[in-house]
């Protein structure tokens, strides 16, 4: 795979001077668009959403095998803040981030100030393999199935062979991502970890096992709906991630409030 330049991999929010950035991972088959309609409601950070290959404004472009290659060529390619900053994921997306943030301290660089993710069970959680993964599926039967489990697939591109079309390729992508990923014992982060996830989606102490990968505090909070509960009711989510955002050092050396 050819490098992409670092500006493909990131679409920057509205600038944001005084509050701290945060990185946004999207969930399978997502795109950084959606967290960009986030930072007009939210003044508390400037928002980067991180755009794999093979959707949006990288459609076309070479999409990744596996979470190892995946994470190197971020690490690669991506140059974060130097100022204090914070990760969020969405379900494939927490997965995303907790690895970058593993690969971060490995390298001996910079780590993100909180990581926050979301809709994701801990990761020790997946040290085995799906038996039949949904990545070797049929295009209709994989969207299909993505569509009846998690949800979160438009009507209109449900209806459309067209629209099935543009997004079945990442989405198949991701979810080999995903469902070839194999958790690797290490030492909890030195990050404060916060944990948010729709009621109706995952079990709390699934939630709550997340405490086992971090040294530092973690927060829990669980909202009405399901796997897209942050769509469900977006007002309650944003205040939830303003609070986790608060603690983070600004460039202009204060606090978020």
């Amino acid at each position: 795979m050819h490098p992409a330049a670092p500006s493909s991999w990131l679409i920057a929010g509205k600038p944001r001077p005084g509050a701290p950035k945060l990185y946004c991972f999207a969930h399978a088959g997502g795109s950084a668009t959606e967290f960009l309609r986030w930072g007009r409601d939210m003044p508390d950070a400037e928002f980067q959403a991180v755009q794999l290959p093979g959707r949006g404004s990288r459609y076309g472009q070479p999409m990744f095998a596996s979470m190892r290659e995946l994470v190197a060529a971020f690490l690669d390619e991506v140059p974060l803040s130097p100022e204090p900053y914070a990760f969020f994921g969405h379900s494939l997306g927490s997965l995303v981030a907790y690895e970058v943030t593993r690969a971060l301290r490995d390298a001996g660089r910079p780590l993100p100030a909180r990581l926050i993710v979301s809709a994701l069970p801990a990761p020790h959680h997946r040290h085995v393999r799906a038996a039949d993964p949904l990545h070797r599926l049929s295009d209709d039967d994989l969207i299909e199935r993505v569509a009846t489990i998690h949800g979160g697939i438009p009507q209109e591109v449900l209806d459309s062979p067209e629209l099935r079309e543009l997004v079945v390729d990442a989405l198949r992508d991701d979810y080999r991502v995903l469902e070839t990923y194999t958790w690797r014992e290490a030492e909890p982060l030195p990050v404060p970890i916060t944990v948010f996830g729709g009621r109706a989606d995952h079990a709390r102490e699934l939630l709550d096992d997340w405490g086992s990968h971090t040294a530092r505090e973690l927060t829990v909070r669980q909202f009405p709906g399901g796997h897209f509960y942050l769509r469900e009711r977006p007002g309650p989510v944003l205040a939830a991630l303003a609070e986790a955002l608060s603690g983070v050092s600004t460039p202009a050396g204060g606090l978020t409030h």
